[in-house]
């Protein structure tokens, strides 16, 4: 995968860090480069912009990031059948441009793309978590607020990431990405700590709505690559639309899937349903307005989302979690933003509680 910028943006606090020094010598130099004294500043809007949201994807700005890194999933809640997962933010946003994607409305005010070059503070950060449990083990991911890959040509940012998780026996790394960006994972030993995950969507939901992404098929093969490089894989089917041909074509992507990949080494597959806050549904329409995948029947759910009907999302759901039984490997499942009633009518059990999940899914 590779992605065009209009411009690099570095604060002059951050000009001599790895970071900046990596994607000065690694990017094009046909892209401007500009010092300036905040970053905050050239992550807002640009006023010009016809859709400010897509310029600032095309805006890579360098600086420091001045909160937390880690921090629960923000699709974590009470309300929730919750995988106890927790996120490092390392980035917020994507070159990437995906039509469903929850980003643009929860990075709308300030859609630069945003990589922070203070991320040993990170590390310092979850130092601190290990030491305060040191007999649990913590599943920890970074492709919330950006993908986890995406531009890892020029920033590197996975190498110095996986050398730390490496060494450290109660944490496992999760990589979620829609790329094909592997070449610096294949260089180096896991020791079995980090996790590569891929979201899959049908080709026809791929075609229709992932812009930029690489193909089902090319985040496959990626898969299959790292697995025998020594990862774990698993897979986000996530959003799941119920569109009029989703049946067939989710039972073809993953007839496609267990094909490639061995269903004994899939460490587990997530699932949910596609869901819109009113307002990500109005950009979400306004920014794709010929994407028919945002035009389904759905009624605003009692979370203030719009959801598919439940009865049609548990179709899919029901659908989906029977293929897997059928491969006999027994592949962890779970759903994502679902409340314990839709769990329980998917898999015949109580939810487990998140810090369960969440111990489950990390040493598998």
């Amino acid at each position: 995968m590779k992605f065009d910028l209009d411009a690099i943006y570095i604060e002059n606090a951050c000009r001599d860090t790895s970071l900046a020094q990596r994607v000065l010598a690694r990017g094009d130099t046909r892209t401007a480069i500009h010092f300036i004294a905040d970053g905050r500043a050239a992550s807002l809007p640009l006023g010009d912009a016809a859709d400010s949201f897509a310029a600032g994807k095309r805006r890579m700005v360098i600086m420091r990031r001045r909160s937390p890194f880690l921090m629960g999933c923000p699709a974590g809640s009470a309300k929730f059948a919750c995988c106890g997962y927790l996120v490092l933010t390392l980035a917020s946003n994507c070159p990437m441009d995906c039509s469903y994607c929850f980003l643009q409305e929860y990075v709308a005010d300030n859609p630069g793309f945003q990589i922070y070059a203070n991320y040993d503070d990170a590390f310092a950060e979850i130092d601190k978590l290990i030491a305060a449990a040191p007999d649990r083990h913590f599943r920890i991911g970074t492709g919330e607020l950006a993908d986890s890959l995406a531009m890892d040509s020029i920033t590197g940012l996975s190498i110095d990431l996986i050398k730390f998780f490496a060494a450290r026996e109660t944490l496992t790394l999760e990589l979620k990405t829609k790329t094909d960006e592997i070449e610096n994972l294949l260089e180096l030993d896991p020791h079995g700590r980090v996790l590569v995950s891929w979201t899959l969507s049908p080709r026809r939901l791929y075609e229709s709505s992932e812009y930029r992404t690489a193909s089902p098929s090319q985040r496959i093969d990626a898969a299959r690559r790292v697995l025998e490089a020594g990862y774990r894989v698993a897979f986000h089917l996530d959003p799941i639309v119920a569109y009029p041909e989703a049946e067939p074509d989710y039972i073809d992507l993953m007839d496609e899937l267990f094909s490639s990949i061995d269903p004994a080494r899939i460490s587990f597959i997530s699932m949910g349903g596609l869901r819109m806050t009113p307002a990500l549904r109005a950009a979400a329409r306004r920014r794709f307005p010929t994407d028919a995948m945002l035009l389904g029947e759905d009624v605003l759910s009692a979370d203030g989302r719009y959801r598919t009907f439940t009865l049609m999302r548990l179709r899919l759901y029901r659908i989906l979690s029977e293929k897997f039984k059928k491969t006999g490997a027994e592949i962890p499942a779970y759903l994502c933003m679902e409340n314990s009633s839709v769990h329980h009518r998917v898999f015949g059990a109580p939810a487990p509680h998140p810090a369960e999940t969440s111990e489950r899914l990390a040493i598998r």
